[in-house]
């Protein structure tokens, strides 16, 4: 029996229901190594690891990296919510291995790199201490990646906490890796700077937010005209398709890899499942800002003649957003119906302050 390509995505979800997303996993001994590491000579494994434990602690006594004051039992509590409700996609040491990881796609965060996709800053920064926690309270549509909105609010902040101990371990232990390549004693001076500039990134990053350069209108048909056309002429179509559906060579035939080495696929735009939030000021920040470890580009640099195209394109996403699922034979053109009839409504495109 053949499977319905839109049902795909139940399966992962229901490998995940297998693995135990409510079963607790037991505290591991410690952090398993990267791949990094465990090419360089035994003694020198072993002098990094103390590194990395003396600035990011164990699995059972955790460190926030740059945290002024201790807060052990803060990211002990954050530690037991991500072995219940984490690890089974994002892996014990956040490297997006989990036993689940396998059959889900887009693949789970490997959280080692400190890059995540779906934040409110710049692209190349950290993402803002809110933004993890609005994924993870939010969950990202159209991806196995769960809304836990059951979480109180002293638990998802723990939980976020631990996600950052492991993306500052991760990225540490990529960096001291460099360091230590070819040498056969560990700087703790050069280790103490490669700390210092992580915890420099994450804190700028909490300081800068995209925000639009002009205020957001009240969409009308002749912004989803504009749209339209600044979708089809300013490079949004090469990877999307001219109808938004995403259904070009590159996409089908799987070309597109983002920075973790996984194939990644444009978005269909016409599914209504926009991964990064569908309130007009997501979409904004998506377009103007593009997705950190993606294919998806930044269009401030291209748009900086006419920045109220942005919000032309903003019109039109929202406009074909989830138009298949209410018209499946076409998406219509844009001057043809009035804007956001069946597949959203003005009150909920009027959104945009973050």
């Amino acid at each position: 029996m053949s499977v319905s390509p839109k049902f795909l995505w139940i399966v992962p979800l229901l490998s995940i229901g297998l693995v135990g997303c409510e079963r607790p996993a037991p505290i591991p001994a410690q952090f398993r190594s990267s791949a990094e590491i465990q090419k360089l000579p035994e003694a020198m494994q072993g002098k990094v690891r103390e590194a990395l434990e003396q600035y990011c602690g164990t699995p059972a006594e955790p460190k926030l990296l740059g945290a002024l004051e201790s807060r052990p039992e803060q990211l002990k509590l954050g530690r037991d919510v991500y072995m219940q409700r984490c690890w089974q996609c994002h892996g014990e040491t956040g490297d997006g291995a989990g036993p689940a990881a396998a059959q889900l796609y887009p693949r789970p965060r490997d959280y080692r790199r400190g890059i995540f996709k779906f934040t409110s800053s710049p692209y190349g920064s950290k993402p803002r201490r809110s933004d993890l926690i609005r994924t993870v309270k939010l969950g990202v549509p159209g991806t196995s990646m769960p809304s836990f909105a059951i979480l109180s609010e002293a638990e998802l902040s723990a939980v976020v906490d631990y996600v950052l101990v492991l993306t500052h371990r991760g990225e540490l232990e990529f960096q001291i890796a460099l360091e230590a390549e070819g040498e056969e004693e560990l700087d703790p001076e050069a280790v103490a700077g490669l700390a210092a500039e992580i915890v420099t990134d994450w804190n700028a990053a909490e300081s800068t937010a995209v925000n639009p350069e002009t205020p957001k209108p009240e969409f009308t048909s002749e912004h989803i005209t504009r749209g339209k056309q600044a979708f089809l002429t300013k490079g949004c179509s090469k990877c999307h398709g001219d109808d938004g559906r995403g259904q070009t060579r590159d996409n089908l035939e799987s070309k597109l890899v983002d920075v973790w080495g996984h194939p990644t696929r444009a978005a269909d735009l016409t599914s209504g499942m926009l991964h990064g939030g569908r309130e007009p000021i997501d979409i904004y920040r998506r377009i103007y800002a593009g997705i950190n470890g993606t294919p998806m580009p930044e269009f401030k640099t291209a748009l900086a003649a006419e920045p109220e195209t942005i919000w032309d394109l903003v019109s039109y996403v929202l406009y074909v957003s989830g138009r298949r699922r209410s018209l499946p034979e076409q998406i219509p053109d844009a001057g043809s119906l009035v804007a956001y009839p069946r597949g959203g409504t003005e009150a909920g495109a009027s959104g945009g302050d973050d």
